[in-house]
């Protein structure tokens, strides 16, 4: 399906967005990952990492938070997605991968996820993120 022109400045996401889109197939709806989060949806980003915020509140603050995220580190691809359905049948656990090079110098980026994801109204109501924090800061501070 073809991307949104609103969302179109966010294309060094889209290896982290198939993979989300793939990980909750079945169980949100949207043609975009943007389009799956609930207007009023929690994100906690469960790591240090200077520069990005511990909790963002709402959809329209996230797509704000990562419109600056191609500025730094471009996505190629993502791989080892594993889809864990909770007891709870609102809240789905997925493991990931994503891979790509940082902007400024061509260094590989590669890191790992956990997110657990809580759906309501088939939109994605609360998001608990952990990444490898080394991962991206060595990365990121790479010279």
């Amino acid at each position: 399906m073809a991307k949104p022109n609103t969302y179109a400045d966010h294309d060094a996401l889209d290896p982290f967005f198939a993979a989300i889109q793939a990980g909750l197939e079945g169980v949100v709806d949207g043609p975009h990952f943007y389009d799956t989060i609930a207007e009023d949806a929690r994100f906690e980003f469960l790591y240090e990492l200077p520069g990005w915020p511990r909790v963002v509140e709402g959809r329209a603050r996230l797509v704000d938070v990562f419109s600056g995220y191609g500025t730094n580190i471009r996505l190629d691809s993502y791989d080892g997605l594993v889809v864990h359905r909770s007891r709870d049948p609102r809240v789905v656990i997925l493991e990931y991968q994503v891979h790509g090079k940082l902007v400024a110098t061509g260094a590989p980026y590669d890191n790992r996820f956990i997110s657990v994801i809580t759906i309501d109204g088939r939109k994605i109501a609360h998001w608990r993120d952990y990444m490898d924090s080394l991962a991206a800061w060595t990365a990121l501070t790479r010279g």
